[in-house]
């Protein structure tokens, strides 16, 4: 009996070390390493070289734009843009009045917006398709078909019809009305004339601007070259439906998207914003309203909970630029260091707005997801500018304007919005 308590006594003690082994195991679990991770941020917009663009007509069935009567148009435009329009002589086989290309400036070389009478800007064209007659309400439509380029008609046509210079058919008149608007009043003031006609419906249009360029500086037509794109239909018949279904499929959106804050962070909320607080005056109102990501970049490094911040510029432009044509969207990566519990937050501003910038939403992404993240990144408005047509606002700042201040709590930007719809523009994935 006693070596069997013995021998339990001895197992007992054998087995203290494993249960003390155990204990201390279970109380101290292994520390999670670091793992490598990749994000990257891409401008996947295809986008459109034009702005603005729409129709305008008569009021009448058809409706032309008879002697006495006017219409008008009500547009967006940054300095530099201009607004061209086509619309048909319409006692003629083939002449339309149009601005010549880029269109009727309406600002001047300081910003100020013009205003008043810009008729001297409208010109009168040949679509270079048919044989000219005489001008009247006698023309024969749509007469003997010609193959010509398009010319400006000053004084006679090729044919040695006469005419009164455009500006004493067609009167324009430029009202600002504020925060970037316009309207264009047309008015056809040819009755009583030797050149008296009615005006078709026609087709406007404005190009986006950047970097002191026109995207398309000439969406109607081009002197010395070939009609194309449905001006013909105007031109000839003053039907204005194809050449508007053209400048429609080119208008939408154009925007470049600032140098990437890329924020990782652990046990505290998104650093960057909240949505329906103020603008916090950490920095993101310098990167919604510039694209300057340095400042907020600066104040978060350091502060408890943030583990790493980064600020990528694209390549050789800094901003990514959006795909034009056949050429690649901006894109930027960085490799992060991540543990478990770790969270990554972006930023970076819709470049041709007033305060737009696309953010990851509520608390940022794990760390640890894999993959396409864009659906946790929305556009917000910081509040801190009073908002314009996006691309064509004479405050914004890479428009070369000074944002108008204004304090509104931060907010989704709603799709569509007041101004426009918005495409798929930003895609962000980690591997």
């Amino acid at each position: 009996m006693k070596s069997i308590m013995k021998i339990n006594k001895w197992s007992a003690v054998a087995l203290l070390p494993l249960l003390l082994a155990a204990c201390k195991k279970s109380n101290n679990p292994p520390t999670t390493l670091p793992e490598q991770a990749t994000i990257t941020v891409e401008n996947v917009l295809q986008s459109q070289p034009l702005v603005e663009s729409g129709t305008f007509q008569g009021t009448g069935t058809p409706a032309l734009i008879l002697p006495g009567q006017t219409t008008t148009i009500q547009f967006s435009a940054a300095k530099g843009e201009a607004i061209t329009f086509a619309t048909m002589y319409g006692w003629s086989n083939d002449l339309f009045f149009a601005p010549a290309n880029p269109g009727i400036q309406v600002y001047d070389a300081s910003g100020n917006p013009i205003e008043g009478d810009v008729s001297s800007q409208v010109k009168l064209w040949d679509n270079g398709t048919r044989i000219n007659q005489k001008p009247g309400a006698t023309v024969n439509h749509p007469g003997i078909a010609d193959n010509k380029n398009i010319t400006e008609v000053v004084g006679t046509d090729a044919q040695g019809n006469a005419y009164l210079p455009a500006s004493k058919l067609v009167k324009a008149t430029l009202k600002y009305n504020g925060n970037s608007v316009f309207t264009l009043t047309l008015t056809n003031i040819s009755g009583g004339t030797a050149n008296e006609t009615p005006l078709s419906p026609g087709v406007w249009a404005i190009s986006y601007i950047v970097g002191g360029t026109l995207q398309n500086a000439a969406p109607l037509y081009t002197n010395g070259q070939s009609t194309a794109n449905g001006l013909t239909k105007i031109a000839e018949m003053g039907d204005n439906s194809t050449l508007s279904s053209y400048v429609k499929s080119i208008t939408g959106i154009f925007t470049p998207l600032s140098p990437v804050l890329v924020v990782v962070y652990n046990g505290i909320d998104n650093p960057i914003f909240k949505n329906g607080e103020l603008d916090r005056g950490q920095g993101l109102k310098p990167l919604a309203q510039q694209g300057n990501a340095d400042t907020l970049a600066a104040y978060l490094k350091g502060k408890p909970g943030i583990k790493a911040v980064y600020v990528l510029p694209a390549p050789t432009t800094k901003v990514l630029l959006p795909k034009i044509g056949a050429q690649t969207g901006g894109i930027v990566s960085q490799q992060l260091t991540v543990a478990k519990g770790d969270r990554i937050a972006v930023a970076t501003m819709y470049g041709f707005s007033n305060d737009w910038f696309f953010a990851s939403a509520d608390n940022g992404v794990d760390a640890a997801t894999k993959g396409d993240i864009s659906a946790t990144v929305k556009l917000y408005d910081d509040g801190t500018a009073i908002n314009q047509f996006p691309g064509a606002g004479i405050t914004q700042f890479n428009l070369a304007g000074t944002p108008l201040k204004t304090s509104q709590p931060i907010a989704l930007v709603p799709n569509p919005n007041p101004f426009t719809t918005l495409p798929n523009i930003i895609k962000v994935t980690l591997k």
